[in-house]
């Protein structure tokens, strides 16, 4: 084979390389102007309202051409200005790009419109108070200590030269690949603005300008879609959990079972029809993993170390609601300890966080002691210890008698709707 074959050769692999790795994937930058970009810094806004807020997007927005610019098919930026930020928002996504950096620089990618995949030079003295000596490409702005903060490796190319950039965010669950190494897997996002809240469900994709020149190029993204993204989490921290429902009956449950069907490999509460079939094995502290589909204002439940008996939102430690986000749209107005989620008539979840109606959700949750924690396609919507739950102050001053049971049955609480369940799978925690 001659020098110009190849070359030749190598070079036509490099196009259906980049062709394979690229399927799906949309160009955020055309490689001629900033179409689809505008100027945005959500630090100057996080405080503002009203008309002071208004303004100061405008200002943004007008001052974006000022120090933004394209240059042989790269995105330039002298180390000034607002934030590259797209106008579209996205939720669940994969993204790709490359940058180049300025020696003893220092920027970073938002997710979601909040910071950040962290870029900088790791040679950098004055930043090593800072942690920059450990690398590029992790969460920075996790609290310290939580997973994410710093980067499972140094994958950085000298800064002057072309880094590659993916990652991979579902709910608030993002992976790291910086330069072809992991830097960062599948650990949860805060939210910076407040850290007891979820990220948003869907933001937009900035580019930190941080005073250090810097370039990019190659920026593109593809978005996941629910079956995609619910494969994603299903593939992370299974370790340890079992299936207990084996898709085909009801072997190894227990309670009204006849109100339920098994379709496709699910357990669906027939129409009309309830009650409170359990897993037949008393549990303390557990996990347990699943994924539900709720038809338009369904309503179901998952009981929580339930007696056997009676009501679970009541008898048992609590019901943890399942709940269409069209619920109230449909029946009328909801307190918000109704919500999906919530600890019923006790503690609110965070709301917007469930897939469209007729789409299948994935959720975890996790008892230990008097403690519930509910993570919903990747987002955490609820984190509450029942301990400290004033029963003066819950819904209609109900009584709780199971309350602060220890122990008990997981299973479903159903009210006349065909929910579905599927793929669960519990874990006993020591």
């Amino acid at each position: 084979m001659t020098m110009r074959t190849l070359t030749s050769a190598l070079g036509l692999l490099a196009v259906s390389l980049t062709a394979a790795t690229t399927e799906g994937f949309t160009p955020l930058f055309n490689g001629k102007d900033l179409a689809g970009w505008h100027g945005y810094n959500p630090h100057s806004v996080t405080k503002l309202t009203g008309e002071k807020r208004d303004a100061m997007l405008a200002k943004m927005r007008e001052e974006f051409s000022q120090h933004w610019s394209v240059k042989d098919g790269e995105i330039h930026n002298p180390g000034t200005g607002p934030y590259a930020t797209t106008d579209k928002e996205y939720g669940d996504f994969e993204l790709t790009l490359e940058y180049n950096m300025a020696p003893k620089g220092d920027s970073g990618v938002y997710l979601r419109g909040a910071p950040q995949v962290q870029i900088w030079d790791p040679t950098d003295e004055k930043s090593f108070k800072h942690g920059c000596q450990l690398g590029s490409g992790a969460l920075w702005n996790n609290t310290k200590g939580n997973p994410g903060k710093d980067p499972l490796v140094l994958a950085d190319k000298p800064a002057g030269e072309w880094n590659t950039l993916r990652v991979v965010m579902t709910g608030t669950r993002v992976s790291v690949w910086l330069n072809g190494k992991q830097t960062v897997d599948h650990a949860v996002m805060e939210n910076y603005y407040d850290r007891k809240a979820a990220l948003p469900a869907r933001g937009p994709i900035c580019l930190q300008t941080h005073g250090a020149p810097i370039r990019w190029r190659n920026v593109a993204i593809r978005e996941i879609g629910g079956d995609e993204a619910n494969r994603i989490l299903a593939s992370k921290g299974k370790e340890g959990f079992s299936s207990v429902f084996n898709g085909k009956d009801f072997t190894g449950w227990a309670g009204p079972v006849d109100n339920y069907d098994i379709v496709d490999g699910a357990i669906v509460c027939k129409q009309g029809k309830g009650g409170n079939p359990y897993y037949d094995r008393k549990l303390r502290d557990f996990a347990v993993r699943l994924e539900f589909k709720v038809p338009k204002a369904g309503n179901n439940g998952l009981a929580i170390r339930y007696p056997g008996k009676g009501n679970p939102a009541y008898d048992a430690m609590c019901e943890l609601q399942v709940l269409a986000e069209d619920y109230d749209k449909v029946k009328g107005k909801l307190d918000p300890r109704q919500v999906h989620g919530s600890a019923y008539g006790m503690v609110a979840a965070q709301r917007g966080f469930q897939r469209p109606v007729g789409e299948w959700n994935f959720q975890e949750v996790t008892v230990k002691g008097s403690t519930i924690r509910v993570e919903l396609n990747g987002s955490v919507i609820l984190d509450a210890d029942l301990s400290k739950v004033d029963l003066a102050t819950v819904m209609a001053k109900s009584k709780h008698p199971g309350l602060g049971l220890t122990e008990g049955y997981f299973g479903f609480a159903g009210h006349n709707d065909p929910v579905a369940f599927r793929n669960i799978s519990l874990k006993e925690l020591p």
